[in-house]
Order: C-alpha cells, then sequence, then structure tokens
C-alpha cells in the first residue's frame, strides 16, 4: 500500500492551500483517514481525521479554516486549508487505515510529507 500526498507550497497569510493524498496498492478497505503535521521543532500532531462515513474531527487550532473530506472510490482524502497562518507551517502527513484483505486487520499507512510554508 502506498500513499502519495500533493498540494503543499508556499503561501501568503490569508491564502488557502489544498492537499490531496490517494492511497494505491492491495486495499480491501479503508478506515479512518486523515493529516498530521509537523512544525520545526515542534511533536507531531493532529490536524483532522475522518472516519469511512465522514465523520470528522479537528484541532482546536484549524477548526473553521480547514475542511478534510474524502472520496471513497478514489481511496484518497483532502484537506482545505483556508485563511493560512504562518503558524500552520509545517511538513503535513497523510495516513490511512488500510485492510489489506477481508482476513487481516487493518494497518496504518502514512505518505510521505508535504511542505506546507505559510509566510510574507
Amino acid at each position: 500500500v502506498q500513499l502519495q500526498a500533493s498540494g503543499g507550497g508556499l503561501v501568503q497569510p490569508g491564502g488557502s492551500l489544498r492537499l490531496s493524498c490517494a492511497a494505491s496498492g492491495s486495499i480491501f478497505s479503508i478506515g479512518d483517514m486523515g493529516w498530521y503535521r509537523q512544525g520545526s521543532g515542534k511533536q507531531r500532531e493532529l490536524v483532522a481525521r475522518i472516519t469511512n462515513v465522514g465523520s470528522t474531527n479537528y484541532a482546536d487550532s484549524v477548526k473553521g479554516r480547514f475542511t478534510i473530506s474524502r472520496d471513497n472510490v478514489k481511496n484518497t482524502v483532502y484537506l482545505q486549508m483556508n485563511s493560512l497562518k504562518p503558524e500552520d507551517t509545517a511538513v503535513h502527513y497523510c495516513y490511512a487505515d488500510v485492510k489489506g484483505s477481508v482476513y487481516r486487520p487493518a494497518s496504518p499507512y502514512w505518505g510521505k510529507g508535504t511542505q506546507v510554508t505559510v509566510s510574507s
């Protein structure tokens, strides 16, 4: 199973970015999907999570600004980030809880990080 993230970059404060992360490989089903981030010198923190039926939760610092969604046909999770702030600068990592077959339990898989930089 591979997770391919895209959409990071440099944006000015107040701007927007949309991250995408597509899972591929031997996939029977996917449970939770989500995004973590890690700023320089900081611990990795949960940004947002979405279940396979669409329930979501967000870090307090991004509520009202970020929206997580997913396309279960494309095995893809998205993170729409609006009103970006310099403190959102971090490497963002996507993850997915994937069952490779009906006989196997779900395991977490991670994408390579994508850098988001918010600066004027």
